[in-house]
């Protein structure tokens, strides 16, 4: 153990707790003022870091790591910042973990031990962060930015918040856990601290921060329709200030409502059932089973409907003809595979003198290769020739296909 740190952190906190008082002023009021206070006292506390003074002539402030720890376990949520740096945190978790590999690599048991407690530290470091910055914000949307008072500023403390959030999705996206567990490799403890809890903390605050975004864009909307409102209300009130005699006409008079007033709903609603009572279900199956019935009229007799005996000794043969743009495609596969010759489909059509359309020949002979199974597929290499289309681009203009054996 370094007794120089152990006595350093001693001093430190006994300064906290002799001076809490003073410290807290500061904290409360921003500011020390130096006149009602000890010069030596603040000189000491100065001297520890508690306190620090931004120029020469300017007032004693309260030190920035020491306001961040109040404001975290008083939950104070005026001025509590969200640490979105998750990059540096990474880059830091990635070279401690390169300085424990080379120190278990080269049998430095003592100092590895030593960065391991340092990983283990930032990697806990990094998920704590991420969970207080979620729990700020779930504090500021119940408390509905309370410690702001007029609506205006709730409205930009939510707009905060929403940039926040979608700085700190941001910040989640450079996390490669491929890469962290590369790094990590077979080592179990690296693992543990670089894999497994870095990826439920992340799981767990990208859930968390999906549901704050929800509930923010809501408050949102709540917080503008409250400023509409008064906005409208305010808007009235001058209104009667600098007419103090005005007074609404009486609009049942009118023959023309204006459609602020006209939004009465209907008294009496139209008729209709209602398939979620209970007390309507008689009437619906009423409904239903008159929709189902069939009323027919029986027609009259007629002797060309008469039955009549069917003679069923003869049948007529009916015969499919193949189609003849298929036979073809078979052919020429055929002629393809006994020659063992690359041919093209053009050529093949010109040389039997088939009467197709080359377009719709080119097309059958492609489709006939595609509908051929994988093996049989394999035993055949088809190319096409063509050009890319000279005005609309990624359109590839095939003038014919020449097939082959491989």
């Amino acid at each position: 153990m370094n007794q120089h740190l152990h006595s350093a952190g001693v001093k430190f906190l006994n300064a906290l707790s002799r001076h809490a008082d003073l410290i807290m002023q500061v904290y409360l009021s921003g500011s020390l003022d130096a006149r009602r206070h000890s010069a030596k006292v603040i000189e000491s506390l100065i001297q520890l870091g508690i306190l620090w003074r931004p120029e020469g002539d300017a007032e004693v402030r309260l030190k920035q790591a020491v306001r961040v720890m109040l404001e975290g376990n008083l939950h104070d949520e005026r001025n509590r910042q969200i640490d979105a740096n998750i990059g540096s945190s990474l880059a830091s978790l990635k070279t401690l973990t390169q300085h424990y590999k080379e120190s278990l690599h080269h049998a430095r048991y003592a100092e590895s031990e030593t960065y391991m407690a340092d990983l283990s530290q930032h990697v806990y470091a990094v998920t704590e962060s991420l969970g207080n910055s979620v729990r700020v914000l779930f504090s500021r949307i119940n408390n509905e930015f309370g410690y702001v008072s007029s609506i205006d500023a709730k409205i930009r403390e939510n707009e905060l918040a929403q940039e926040q959030v979608s700085e700190l999705l941001k910040q989640l996206e450079m996390f490669r856990f491929d890469e962290l567990s590369e790094l990590a490799g077979s080592n179990r403890e690296l693992r543990h601290l670089l894999v497994v809890t870095l990826q439920q903390s992340f799981s767990k605050v990208t859930q968390e921060l999906s549901i704050v975004q929800a509930r923010l864009l809501s408050l949102l909307g709540r917080f503008r329709e409250f400023r509409g409102r008064t906005r409208l209300l305010k808007g009235f009130m001058l209104h009667m200030e600098q007419k103090p005699d005005f007074a609404p006409a009486d609009y049942s008079q009118l023959t023309q409502v204006s459609m602020l007033f006209n939004q009465a709903k209907a008294i009496v609603k139209p008729a209709a059932a209602d398939v979620r009572r209970v007390e309507h279900e008689q009437e619906l199956q009423q409904l239903v089973g008159t929709i189902k019935a069939l009323n027919r009229v029986k027609p009259a007799y007629s002797a060309d409907r008469a039955a009549t005996n069917i003679d069923v000794t003869e049948q007529t043969s009916v015969t499919f003809e193949e189609d003849k743009l298929k036979e073809a495609v078979e052919a020429y596969f055929c002629e393809v595979i006994d020659t063992g010759e690359r041919l093209t489909a053009l050529e093949y059509q010109q040389q039997q003198g088939l009467d197709f359309d080359p377009e719709v020949w080119i097309y059958q002979v492609i489709g006939g290769y595609q509908s051929l199974t994988l093996e049989e597929q394999s035993y055949f290499a088809i190319e096409a020739s063509g050009e890319p289309d000279p005005i609309y681009t990624g359109n590839y203009i095939i003038h014919d296909v020449e097939l082959g054996l491989r």
